[in-house]
């Protein structure tokens, strides 16, 4: 059985950028944060959610928490964009080349400004989306900093530690 073309895009990527985590194909979709932990058997806040935004300047990709909810007003301020607004279906597929519950932070069809929770830091493993919404892979914070150039913010409140 071959590989869906979008896991074979992030597993191409992967190995060229010297990722080290595991590739894993779950028998079904997990599209929530709260559905891969389990399926996973981690804590929710190990999985990096890879959520799109339209900043009105462009697409902003922001790897948060399983464990948070992004605060889009705050979060704005912070990387200095006018606003991130949900984005829409087809503007995920056009930015990311891959489907909501599938997007990767990596093998866009081209580079997209990113930025990675803080929070992520504090756990020895952390798991994101591999292209598809029944693929996930490993990773380390560190790795996954390095491998997509991201930003680190807080994503939370002003008068939060998220």
């Amino acid at each position: 059985m071959s590989e869906h073309p979008g896991i074979a895009r992030f597993r191409a990527e992967h190995e060229r950028l010297g990722g080290t985590g595991r590739i894993v194909t779950l028998p079904d979709s997990v599209h929530t944060a709260a559905l891969a932990a389990e399926a996973l058997g981690c804590e929710v806040g190990a999985i990096a959610n890879s959520l799109l935004f339209d900043s009105g300047e462009g697409p902003v990709l922001v790897l948060t928490s399983g464990g948070h909810r992004v605060d889009v007003t705050a979060t704005a301020a912070r990387i200095g964009v006018p606003r991130l607004k949900r984005a829409s279906p087809e503007f995920v597929r056009e930015h990311t080349g891959q489907v909501i519950g599938g997007v990767s932070p990596l093998a866009h069809p081209a580079p997209v400004p990113t930025y990675l929770d803080r929070h992520l830091a504090t756990f020895d493993e952390i798991w994101a989306a591999a292209g598809h919404p029944a693929a996930v892979f490993s990773t380390t914070y560190a790795e996954l900093l390095a491998m997509t150039g991201a930003t680190e913010v807080r994503v939370g409140p002003e008068d939060a530690s998220a």
